[in-house]
């Protein structure tokens, strides 16, 4: 090391700075920790945006398709109760259209009607309609169950059952 009577050079003055702690280097550092956490954290707060997004999608497209599922199963329903109660149904007597109300007496097929009508409540907005068509000796049952997807950020949707009994 240099004593105070010698000279010293620009390089031996730059290495004696740069032995010292909290030498020329330390100034330039100076927050760069904080600003790497602060990096850090905006990455991970865009992350987690982008998980409650996808989780949010994955909760619509459910609630979609158990909707579906349920329409599914209420359309079922119906075809087995006329399918129980085949010569009504063959005669036309389960015949409904959307925004009808079910029958009111007590009868089977007005049971069957009043207890489909009311299981499609479980549905949002939730309707059905039955249509019988013949034709060459063939009957054929149109069940259709509609109900109002919004929250599953789709239009009204409807459900067709075709069958035979």
């Amino acid at each position: 090391m240099a004593t105070a009577s010698t000279k010293m050079t620009p390089v031996q003055i730059l290495s004696v700075a740069s032995r010292r702690p909290g030498g020329c280097h330390a100034r330039a550092q100076r927050g760069a920790g904080l600003l790497e956490v602060l990096i850090a954290v905006v990455v991970l707060s865009i992350g987690l945006l982008g998980i409650a997004a996808m989780q949010l999608g994955s909760l619509r497209s459910n609630h979609s398709a158990w909707m579906r599922s349920e329409a599914t199963v209420r359309a079922q329903d119906i075809m087995e109760r006329m399918r129980a109660n085949q010569p009504a149904a063959l005669a036309g007597n389960y015949d409904i259209a959307l925004g009808a109300a079910a029958p009111t007496g007590s009868t089977p097929r007005d049971l069957d009607l009043q207890e489909w009508k009311q299981n499609l409540t479980v549905l949002p907005a939730g309707d059905g309609a039955i249509a019988r068509t013949v034709a060459g000796g063939n009957t054929r049952f149109t069940v259709t169950v509609q109900w109002d997807d919004s929250r599953g950020a789709l239009p009204a949707q409807q459900f067709v059952a075709v069958g035979e009994l």
